[in-house]
């Protein structure tokens, strides 16, 4: 049953973030935003992880896990509130304010419950378990840009014909759908809170013990080599994987690509976080079968290659290569967490809270994206990731020859 629970918050979060991907696209027209400065709701959400990270270790330290969770559901309620309030203003910069709120309450839940799912059952099936649980966080990201697109991607300044000018009053139409969106996101989270705190009791009794005086502290994670390294290898997978995301919506309606509606556009985004969710599941499967270092090498090489192929290309082979990256994002972050757990010298909630913060790539990268795509092209911008996924591809060859503190041999 905590399992259960905890797996819930895994799609809760995903859903939530999600949401993101066409939020971006709804910004940059109703706000008449640049490339770049669309990529700021990325950067306001995923910049909490840099911040807040250390103070959210804290807090589960001292709360423990059932009640840091519910307080930072509570959080993400405030959030989505504050989303109306930055529309009806008509204020740009607060919307930025309410994602940064929201990320704050999904950082807590991350450095809880990642540890949380990893410790809940025998340590040799810590890498299936998350992977398990990240399974149905991908069911959330799938979902989120289909039901997110139909509802801020259509009508209001999306009506307009192509050149004509947009009316405040569609303008408004589009303001308040943004606003529609999160009090579906708000709905979600009560039902979350609800369920949370019917199952506290079980998960304090299933959860690893916390002592306070180590548990709030990553400097013996920064003493590590290996959490280093998985710190940046997480870096870089998050900021990868959130690049192609947020580019996609804009990058599919291209006339040069596919051709359609931003509405439709949007829509295809879920097939790319589709393939997350099937990857997951049958990397579930290969897992049982294939060291997870062997596998990772396999999956960002082939990632790699299909940007690389996006650079160079146009029409439907460039937009069906930067979908198919989805399916190999699949079981990257699970798989770099629990490698990086098991070969870091420090505790799992120092070398966590580290992995955390490290999520900040989703903040750095795709505002690097949004640059390239402002200077060149939305194709150039798939360099970001394609880079991102070869420093993934040399983390995983060393993680395959590393051998794990107190084991011989290597794995």
């Amino acid at each position: 049953m905590p399992l259960v629970a905890v797996t819930t918050l895994f799609f809760a979060w995903g859903f939530i973030t999600q949401m993101i991907d066409p939020l971006i696209a709804s910004v940059k027209a109703v706000f008449s935003l640049s490339n770049t400065e669309s990529m700021l709701t990325q950067f306001a959400y995923f910049m909490a992880y840099g911040v807040v990270s250390l103070p959210a270790a804290a807090l589960v330290a001292r709360a423990g896990y059932g009640k840091a969770i519910v307080i930072a559901l509570v959080a993400m309620i405030v959030g989505c509130l504050v989303v109306p309030l930055a529309t009806q203003l008509g204020t740009y910069e607060l919307v930025l304010v309410a994602l940064f709120i929201i990320a704050s309450g999904v950082t807590v839940l991350q450095v809880a419950a990642n540890p949380l799912v990893a410790s809940l059952g025998p340590q040799k099936w810590s890498h299936l378990r998350l992977l398990f649980s990240q399974a149905f966080n991908s069911v959330g990201t799938v979902i989120a840009p289909y039901i997110g697109s139909s509802i801020m991607l259509s009508g209001g300044v999306f009506a307009a014909q192509d050149g004509a000018a947009v009316d405040a009053a569609r303008r408004t139409e589009s303001l308040r759908s943004i606003d529609t969106a999160f009090f579906v996101v708000v709905g979600l989270i009560v039902l979350l809170v609800v369920l949370i705190v019917a199952s506290r009791k079980r998960i304090e009794a299933a959860a690893p013990v916390l002592t306070q005086s180590h548990e709030t502290s990553i400097l013996p994670a920064l003493r590590s080599r290996w959490a280093v390294l998985g710190a940046i290898a997480i870096f870089l997978y998050v900021g990868s994987e959130v690049t192609i995301g947020s580019l996609l919506t804009n990058f599919l309606h291209q006339e040069d690509i596919l051709n359609v509606s931003v509405e439709g556009a949007g829509k295809l985004v879920s097939f790319y976080w589709m393939g997350a969710m099937v990857g997951r599941f049958l990397g579930s499967a290969l897992l049982l079968k294939i060291p997870a270092s062997r596998l990772l090498t396999l999956f960002t090489l082939v990632a790699a290659a299909l940007c690389l192929t996006v650079t160079q290309s146009g029409g439907s082979v460039a937009a069906y290569a930067a979908i198919a990256v989805g399916l190999f994002n699949s079981i990257m972050f699970p798989v770099i967490f629990t490698l990086t757990l098991e070969r870091s010298t420090a505790s799992q909630a120092a070398t966590s809270g580290l992995l955390c913060m490290a999520i900040i790539g989703g903040a750095i990268l795709p505002l690097l994206g949004g640059l390239i795509s402002d200077a060149a092209n939305r194709n150039m911008a798939f360099f970001v990731p394609a880079c991102g996924y070869i420093g993934l591809f040399v983390f995983a060859l060393a993680a395959g020859r590393a051998q794990r503190p107190g084991v011989s041999g290597s794995s």
